[in-house]
Parts: structure tokens; C-alpha cells; sequence
């Protein structure tokens, strides 16, 4: 069960995040960062160059944050902007600190910094030991101007 039913989390007095519609090229889940590749939504990765969005849940369908979109199905992708709250995927066996700074991770999930990272986007909005055996939802605010790296 999902430790939330939204990915979009605020605030409620900024309007809707910005958002893209396209096809996935893979199976998506909700929460996890995206980019656009070949004019399709891919599973962000370690190595991610470029702008990144997040999987928001297929509330057009009525599906929650662990329904994931299938191949072709058409994905919401929401900006990442630093004014805005978003719930995102973290991998198993990883241990979020508050307030720790997130970089893009594997199979689009956040992953702690190493020191002297250039590439955060993200910093921890609460704690979580992810010892579920599964993928997790952790709240982030996206860092103020991130940047992946051009190459």
C-alpha cells in the first residue's frame, strides 16, 4: 500500500503544476522521474542528461501512485519546479535523511548526493528508511534551479 495517493502534493495555493503528455517507452509508475527520449517518456537514470519530470498518477483514469501506465499509454509528466511539493520514488534499502540532497537515481528513482554532486534536484522533505522490499514514495521540493549535467 502507498504511503500516499498523490504524487502532486502543493501547495494548494500555487495553481497546478506544469505539465507534458506523451506515450510512455516503457512501463511508468507514478512517482518516478521521467524524461523525454525519442518523443516518449523513459524511466529517468543515474546518467540522466536533461530536463526531468515526474510520473503523476493517471487520475483521468481514476488509477492511484501504484498503478503503473503501460507501453504507449499516454503519461502526465509534471515539471519540477522549487516552489512546488512532489512525491517521489526511492529505491529499497535506501535511508533518506530530512533534508538530504537527491539526485536522479536508477529506473527513475532519487538517490542520496555524493558529496560535491552537481547534478541535486531535489532535497528530502521528510526522513524514510525504505525497508519495504518495494519502491517507496518520499516528499521532495525540488532544488532551487537544478541543473543536469549537459554531458
Amino acid at each position: 500500500m502507498a504511503r500516499y495517493n498523490k504524487i502532486y502534493a502543493g501547495p494548494v495555493t500555487e495553481v497546478t503544476p506544469q505539465v507534458r503528455e506523451l506515450p510512455a517507452a516503457a512501463a511508468i509508475t507514478p512517482g518516478q522521474l521521467i524524461v523525454v527520449s525519442s518523443g516518449k517518456f523513459t524511466p529517468a537514470g543515474a546518467t540522466t542528461v536533461g530536463k526531468l519530470y515526474v510520473a503523476q498518477e493517471n487520475y483521468l483514469a481514476l488509477e492511484g501512485v501504484d498503478t503503473a501506465y503501460a507501453i504507449d499509454d499516454v503519461v502526465i509528466g509534471m515539471e519540477l519546479l522549487d516552489e512546488q511539493f512532489f512525491n517521489v520514488r526511492v529505491a529499497t534499502g535506501v535511508n533518506v535523511a530530512l533534508d538530504a540532497a537527491l539526485v536522479p537515481g536508477a529506473n527513475g528513482t532519487v538517490a542520496l548526493s555524493a558529496v560535491g554532486s552537481k547534478q541535486v534536484i531535489a532535497f528530502a522533505e521528510e526522513a524514510l528508511n525504505n525497508t519495504s522490499g518495494a519502491t517507496q514514495l518520499v516528499r521532495v521540493r525540488a532544488a532551487k534551479g537544478y541543473l543536469t549535467p549537459a554531458s
